[in-house]
This record gives structure tokens, C-alpha cells and sequence, in this order.
């Protein structure tokens, strides 16, 4: 974590360091099922397959972990703005000064995406390419600058804690278990030669491809669930140095319920279209109370409203001590 004033969270550390590591040794036991397979059916030419997905995979995640700050900029068709760019971008940076000062932590730039949706996230592989956005509806709702603050002071505690890094890395293994079963179920790459092979090939070439569509999907679920874990905890990990260092654990309660709450009024569309950034959103893009959302304690990126509040009324309560 980064030296700054927000609270060490050595939960958070531990739990980044937990999940690389199993995401590691899954990896590891996915790599030597293929090889075992491929070897057991002699299937040379698709092992160059499996070391061909490895590396695209690889470049797909440096490629996110590089660019993550223009990626998302783009997704959310946000622009970089100054303070001199308007009375709301006034206010916002009005707001981003101070928490940096208070946090001792460079300042990131800032932008604002043009949203209905009352949002905010943050983004980069460091400090130095981080970018807080923020949504025109943010801006223009009813939260007050302390709510604001409290929000604001949220997203920035994931660039201090560098936790939007982790995330993009430890999506590696996810995104190579997705390709090798894309490779595996549309081209038949290991089997596809079974018509000018012998017989025996042709009826061990579907099993191979089974067996490759199991590991490839049993490997994905696993990594999905651990990053899913290591998600939900990081919210409740920024919720916590937000309001600590802020000292205000009421404004984000009450912030965490008003943006919850409005997500009701926001059109199907929009809130499809903001999807691809539910993991990194101050609250993510749906509607409570759809059959869907009773899964979230699994699937979900982010822990349940109840959760997050009961959190931060323990919290109140601590420092009222």
C-alpha cells in the first residue's frame, strides 16, 4: 500500500496476496492437466495451441493492466477536465483537492462522464496514471459536498491501496481458461485432424476436447470466484478508509443509500451499458430487488447495501468512542 494517511489494511493485503497466490498454484495445475493430456494423446500441434492462448492472454492482460486508464475513460466516454471547465468541474476538483491534502497522495486527474447514473469510480495502474470519474448524475444530485467527499474519498482509497492493479492481474488466468474453451469447442483444434488420422484418433479426439472444455471451465470458475471474493472485500476495504480518514461514516451511509436508491430510476438501457464497469463503480449498475440479485452474495462484486451500512454504523460507533 501506498504511504499515504489512509488506514493500513492489512485484510486487504493479505487477502491480495492470498488470491495471486491460489490464482498461482491454479495456473500451475491447469498448465500440467493440458500438457498431461495433450502428451497422454500425443497432440503436439495443440500444445502449440495451449502456449498460443497463453501468450494472447498475456498480452490481453498487460494490455489492460497498461492502458486500464484509457480503457476505461473510453468505456465510459468520460473527459478530463480542469477547474476551470465549469462550475461542476470547479466543485469536483474543489473536493479532490482537499481529501489529496488530506490523504498526503498525489492527485489524480480527474474527469466526468456524461450518465444519468449517479456513479463514480477510479482507475490506473499507479498514482501517477490513476483518474477519478465522476457522472454528470453524481454531480448533479441531491448528495451534498460532504456526501460527495465521502464518495470520492472511497475511490481514492483503491488508488492508494493499489487494488484495481491486483484486480487486472489476477484476471490472467480467467482470460486464458476463457480462450483455450473458445479454442477448444469452435475449432476443434484438439481433435480437428481426426479425418486423416487413423481410427483410433478419430474417436479419442472428442474426449480430448471434453476433457480440455472441463479443465478450461472448472479453472475459469475458480479464478472467477476468487477475484469475485477479493472484490467484494475491497469495497468494504475502501468504504472503511473513506470513512476513516474523512471521519464521516454517516455522509457515506447516507451517500451509499441515496446512489443505491437511484438506481431504480435509471433506464434498462443505460444501466446495460454501464455493465462493463460494475467492478470498479461506487455502486454497481442494477436494480435491487430482481431475481438475479439474490445470488450477489456469490457473484457479485460488490457486498450487499445491508452489509456496507452495517459496517459503517460499527464504525460510527467507534470513533464516537
Amino acid at each position: 500500500m501506498a504511504k499515504t494517511r489512509y488506514a493500513p489494511d492489512r485484510g486487504l493485503t493479505a487477502r491480495m496476496t492470498l488470491t495471486m497466490f491460489l490464482l498461482g498454484v491454479v495456473f500451475v495445475a491447469f498448465i500440467t492437466v493440458l500438457v498431461l493430456i495433450l502428451g497422454a494423446t500425443n497432440r503436439v500441434s495443440s500444445g502449440g495451441i495451449v502456449f498460443i492462448a497463453v501468450l494472447v492472454g498475456l498480452a490481453l492482460t498487460v494490455g489492460s493492466f497498461w492502458y486500464s486508464d484509457k480503457i476505461a475513460l473510453s468505456t465510459a466516454r468520460a473527459v478530463v477536465v480542469s477547474p476551470q471547465d465549469g462550475p461542476e468541474a470547479a466543485r469536483l476538483h474543489g473536493i479532490v483537492d482537499r481529501l489529496v491534502a488530506l490523504a498526503n497522495m498525489p492527485k489524480p486527474r480527474v474527469a466526468i462522464a456524461p450518465s444519468p447514473m449517479l456513479n463514480a469510480f477510479a482507475t490506473g495502474r499507479n498514482t501517477k496514471t490513476s483518474v477519478l470519474v465522476v457522472t454528470t448524475g453524481l454531480l448533479r444530485s441531491n448528495l451534498d459536498d460532504r456526501e460527495l467527499e465521502a464518495v470520492l474519498a472511497h475511490e481514492l482509497s483503491h488508488v492508494a491501496h493499489k487494488d484495481v492493479a491486483v484486480m487486472t492481474i489476477a484476471s490472467f488466468l480467467g482470460i486464458i481458461a476463457g480462450l483455450l474453451v473458445r479454442f477448444a469447442f469452435y475449432s476443434e483444434l484438439f481433435g480437428g485432424g481426426g479425418r486423416s488420422n487413423n481410427s483410433n484418433n478419430n474417436g479419442g479426439a472428442l474426449p480430448v476436447v471434453l476433457v480440455v472444455l472441463v479443465v478450461g471451465i472448472v479453472t475459469y470458475a475458480v479464478s472467477f470466484l476468487l477475484i469475485r471474493l477479493l472484490s467484494r472485500y475491497r469495497e468494504l476495504a475502501a468504504d472503511r478508509a473513506g470513512a476513516l480518514l474523512t471521519g464521516q461514516p454517516s455522509a457515506l451511509a447516507s451517500a451509499l443509500q441515496k446512489v443505491s436508491g437511484s438506481m431504480q430510476g435509471i433506464p434498462n438501457k443505460d444501466l446495460r451499458t454501464a455493465e462493463p464497469l460494475n467492478a470498479f463503480y461506487f455502486v454497481p449498475a442494477f436494480k435491487a430487488g430482481g431475481k438475479g440479485v439474490s445470488l450477489n452474495g456469490l457473484f457479485s462484486t460488490h457486498p450487499s447495501l445491508d452489509r456496507r451500512l452495517r459496517q459503517l454504523s460499527e464504525i460510527s460507533e467507534q470513533l464516537s468512542r
